[in-house]
């Protein structure tokens, strides 16, 4: 299976939080090939750790392990570049959800699962908004079939 994450599903690879289960059950259960990111799943993951640190969730230092961590597995992950395709997507996309809620670095993060198409065979966000996004470009965001 290839699967294609968002930053707030990424996350919860590396910090246990609502939403771990769901993922670890995936690996567990699951032959995971590839796992997909957009190229700014490496900002938003550092941001997201910075505010943990910020509002007290976690200490300086373990939210820097943590970055560190994501870091030095990079090789691990597909990223989707940002080009000129994603960007024009993500136009493409602004213009048809934004009336609906979809923000600049979801558009980002929308485009680059449009963009990869049937490469992922499943598409995770823990953003309810961005799922429904994800579901009106017919991504899929369950699991079907068998499985494998």
């Amino acid at each position: 299976m290839n699967l294609f994450l968002d930053t707030s599903s990424l996350i919860k690879l590396y910090h246990e939080e609502q939403g771990t289960e769901e993922l670890d059950f995936l690996f567990q259960n699951y032959s995971i090939s590839k796992i997909y990111l957009s190229e700014i799943s490496k900002v938003e993951f550092a941001s997201a750790f910075w505010k943990k640190t910020r509002t007290g969730e976690l200490s300086h230092s373990v939210a820097a392990k943590i970055i560190s961590l994501f870091e030095s597995d990079y090789s691990q992950f597909s990223f989707i570049l940002i080009d000129e395709i994603v960007i024009r997507q993500t136009r493409y996309l602004l213009n048809r959800h934004g009336v609906n809620g979809l923000r600049t670095l979801d558009g980002i993060q929308l485009a680059c699962a449009s963009v990869l198409g049937r490469s992922a065979d499943l598409y995770k966000t823990n953003d309810r908004q961005l799922e429904g996004f994800f579901v009106q470009e017919s991504l899929p965001v369950k699991i079907a079939g068998p499985k494998r």
